[in-house]
């Protein structure tokens, strides 16, 4: 025995020694990522300070003054009376770099973060209101019960202090291929960075996209091949059943209704869209994992795209939550403390970055700001087996909107930009009018008909081609009929 055991010893030694690390294998063989719209930290979660003082949230004395040049211009303090917010406070880099300097000098250094109550002023005087005010925990009950169960980061960044589709594009790719505006053109031709979908891909892990209107994850030109056509599945039909049935991928993405409508409510928070719906679906969302076969395996990850204009205390702090049962109750997770590098942060190209631990992938990371960024798989190493106490159940949360969708408004930047998408995916983008033009005026009603069509259109087609034998590499591309022209 000992002739056996002691070359073993040795070597293990010798790694050791020689700065191998090697840790067990993960317990998690399902990832699922849910990105939410357009709040900031303190806004959606800085009053859970209240619940546990270690998470770095707010207490009430945080203010800006409406005038951050002027000493006496009046003092706006960060309150708990969050309610409906409409209309949507500014988030292009110009405001977001108000918002942290409160000027066009960006030479402080930590920012000051003095600018959020003047730049919304300059917008609406009335709006200030809205961005200096986060969620009392109970009107965000689910969230609440979460941050108590389960992970909370505190120090969680949007990747670039941007709009929606730069930071949503790091999410699985870990870089906005130098976006930092929503381009209405490039976005619809499609961004061609690879992406953690490819990797998982190669290396045999499934993955899978449950969308409601039109997966926003479209704008990754390559997922539009026609090798990844069933991998998008409509949430209604699909999600629940695979949940039930033990048959989610390893990574699974769940897209919210970003159209707002009477009888389909958008669920991604995105102002003036209504919270409480949000809050209803990543209800249904936990309940869902919670209920499934896979659950002891499973790791969900609730996070946003960006702060939206929204007052933070600390930077451009998006809320995020990790749930597991591999997940200690009631754990606050600060920042990465300085690995993989001293100045690593966590932010949204944490998710390939951990998905790559995860799954033990041997791609190399997507990109420098992968390499770059923390990972978060260590929480999921304290616990020795998976915990039995997580709750079945999530609290039912309180309406906060008073009436029901405007779905004869006008469509939003964002909304505008899927529209674009659905446009490309429908071969409409040869059309003169694309894309300065297309959806411009349409209804949420019309455009929520309108992008719904497209997808359907677009996915049959895809199927159709791949029964043909068509090469699996090949983008699907739809040409419009004649009489579709203007």
């Amino acid at each position: 025995m000992a002739e056996t055991t002691a070359p073993v010893f040795f070597l293990l030694l010798l790694l050791l020694l020689s700065g191998h690390h090697y840790s067990a294998a993960s317990p998690i063989k399902t990832v699922v990522v849910l990105v939410m719209e357009n709040r900031s930290f303190d806004h959606m979660l800085g009053w859970m300070k209240k619940l546990n003082p270690e998470i770095n949230g707010v207490d009430g004395s945080e203010s800006n003054r409406i005038n951050t040049t002027d000493p006496n211009s009046s003092r706006v303090f960060f309150g708990d009376k969050s309610h409906f917010v409409d209309p949507d406070p500014g988030h292009s880099f110009q405001a977001i770099r108000e918002q942290i300097f409160g000027s066009n000098d960006t030479s402080a250094s930590p920012p000051p973060m003095n600018g959020f109550a003047q730049q919304a002023f300059s917008m609406d005087p009335n709006m200030t209101h809205s961005v200096m005010n986060g969620f009392h925990p109970d009107k965000v009950a689910v969230y609440k019960s979460l941050v108590s169960e389960f992970a909370v980061f505190d120090r969680w960044f949007a990747s670039v202090p941007a709009s929606t589709q730069p930071n949503r594009l790091y999410v699985h790719s870990g870089t906005s291929h130098g976006a930092t505006s929503n381009v209405a053109a490039l976005l619809a031709k499609g961004y061609p960075q690879r992406t953690i979908f490819e990797d998982l891909d190669d290396a045999g892990i499934s993955f899978r996209i449950y969308y409601q209107n039109i997966p926003a994850t479209l704008f990754y030109k390559n997922l539009r091949k026609l090798k990844y056509i069933t991998k998008f599945q409509p949430y209604g039909l699909s999600f629940k059943s695979d949940a039930k049935n033990g048959k989610l991928p390893g990574y699974a993405v769940v897209e919210q209704r970003y159209m707002d409508t009477k009888l389909e409510p958008a669920t991604d928070d995105h102002p003036s869209h209504d919270v409480y719906q949000g809050q209803l679906f990543v209800k249904e969302v936990y309940e869902t994992l919670r209920a499934s076969p896979q659950w002891n395996e499973t790791l969900l990850v609730i996070t946003y795209d960006e702060h939206g204009g929204f007052y933070d205390h600390i930077g451009v702090r998006v809320p995020t939550i990790v749930v597991s049962p591999w997940v200690k109750k009631g754990t606050v997770v600060h920042g990465p403390n300085g690995s993989p590098t001293p100045t690593s942060e966590y932010e949204h190209s944490s998710i390939p970055a951990t998905v790559r631990k995860i799954f033990n992938l041997k791609s190399p990371p997507l990109t420098k700001r992968e390499e770059w960024a923390g990972t978060f798989d260590g929480i999921l190493q304290i616990l020795t087996q998976p915990r039995t106490d997580c709750p079945e159940k999530l609290p039912s949360p309180v309406k906060i909107r008073e009436g029901d969708a405007n779905e004869e408004a006008i469509v939003s930047e964002f909304q505008q930009e899927l529209i674009q998408l659905a446009a490309v995916l429908k071969g409409e983008d040869i059309l003169t009018s694309f894309p300065r033009m297309i959806g411009k005026n349409m209804t949420v009603r019309e455009g929520k008909e309108y992008m719904e069509n497209a997808i359907k259109s677009f996915l049959e087609a895809g199927l159709a081609a791949v029964k043909m034998g068509v090469d699996p590499e090949q983008i699907v591309k739809m040409i419009p009929s004649l009489s579709t022209r203007s």
